[in-house]
């Protein structure tokens, strides 16, 4: 019998570890969006006012399908659905790379953005269930996959793409062979769970909402508020950077896309460390701690020379980053019965707001100048100080 127990409810570490991958591999593909922008600019012509669209209508289908993709799949639970997303990455990918237009690149980046608006909410969803309780450390081994793999993405532009032209884009399809591979076993386990606990995939160990609906919905209103200061100095970060140490500095498009992936690696890193400190201390501490502590780091960095912007970089990425975990844990109990769809409304909000955000600065640049842009993002983590009015949620 207590092996059965386990076995239902024990950690079930090797899920974890191909959610990770499958997450790592996604967002390894996801990157080559804001990774190839440089060479999307040079090769189309582009400005920067559409740059800032093509992440508009990333972000826009990364993120307006989730909440739709949770709510659907929560009601109809589907062993391959990570599986679907796979398929729309790599077709995006294989688009990205011969679009001959601005239009074709939309819709590249509309069907990378779909991939990524399945796989979240679902891998998610999938990650409590197989996280026996130990909800931060399953979402940060879920999320650090993700986010390393948004960081070696731009590295292997660097080095795959960039000296060679943007047809090189089609050697990221090896990796979603890669990807199929993982999401067919996590598939399989998934499978077993729902049989097992009778097609109830929304089963989180909570019986009902810890607060009312009123004081429920005021939270998720600042979680919205905490989320929307988060990705303005972060989409600021990930989407022109390059731009901002080319201009700056006058450094190669290789070495700025380096840069950039020290920047994405220490978000990296970021993650893995606020899931657990949450269990431990609490989410809120932690979202408090993560988007206003990185408001020294986020104040400097403008006014910096090289070597101090790449090590302010860092240490902003790194203590941004390990808010999410918490925030995504944060919601998934107020609503504890409702994973996927609030797993899907959180991620779907954060890259539509990025999307949004991205679209904002592109334009602002184009008027302003990139470095005017950079020092009135610097302040945006200070917004990170509303979390002070998050309840405190019981066990």
């Amino acid at each position: 019998m207590s092996q059965i127990k386990d076995k239902k409810l024990g950690i079930a570490l090797p899920v974890l570890l191909a959610l990770s991958m499958a997450h790592l591999l996604n967002d390894l593909l996801q990157a080559t969006v804001a990774s190839t922008y440089p060479i999307l600019k040079e090769d189309l012509d582009l400005s920067f006012a559409q740059i800032g669209a093509i992440t508009f209508v990333y972000q826009i289908a990364a993120s307006v399908f989730q909440p739709l993709v949770g709510m659907f799949f929560d009601k109809r639970p589907f062993r391959g659905s990570i599986m679907l997303a796979t398929a729309f990455t790599m077709l995006g990918i294989i688009g990205l790379a011969f679009a001959p237009s601005l239009p074709f690149v939309f819709v590249s980046v509309f069907t990378v953005g779909v991939g990524s608006s399945i796989l979240h909410p679902e891998a998610s969803r999938i990650t409590s269930l197989a996280s026996g309780g130990k909800r931060g450390l399953a979402q940060s081994i879920f999320q650090v996959g993700g986010n390393f793999g948004g960081s070696v993405g731009p590295l292997l532009i660097a080095l795959i793409v960039s000296p060679y032209g943007r047809r090189n884009v089609l050697w990221f399809t090896l990796f979603s062979m890669i990807s199929f591979a993982v999401t067919a076993y996590i598939g399989r386990w998934f499978k077993g769970y729902l049989a097992s606990h009778g097609n109830n995939s929304k089963s989180s160990g909570y019986k009902q909402r810890p607060l009312g609906l009123a004081a429920t919905v005021a939270v998720i209103v600042v979680i919205c508020i905490l989320i929307i200061s988060k990705y303005m100095y972060l989409e600021g970060i990930r989407s022109y950077y390059t731009f901002y140490l080319i201009e700056k500095f006058g450094v190669t498009i290789q070495a700025s896309q380096l840069m950039l992936f020290v920047f994405l690696f220490a978000t990296a890193a970021g993650t893995l460390v606020g899931g657990p400190l949450g269990d431990r201390i609490g989410r809120k501490w932690v979202i408090l701690l993560s988007i206003a502590g990185t408001a020294p780091f986020s104040l400097a960095l403008p006014y910096a020379g090289l070597t101090a912007t790449v090590i302010l970089s860092f240490c902003s990425g790194f203590v941004l980053s390990s808010a999410f975990p918490a925030i995504l844990i944060y919601a998934q109990e107020l609503l504890p019965n409702r994973l996927g769809l609030v797993s899907g409304l959180f991620f779907g909000f954060a890259f539509g707001i990025g999307g949004i955000i991205s679209a904002i600065l592109g334009a602002q640049i184009d008027i302003h100048g990139i470095e005017s842009v950079y020092r009135v993002i610097s302040l945006s983590p200070l917004i990170g100080l509303v979390a002070v009015f998050l309840p405190k949620l019981g066990k």
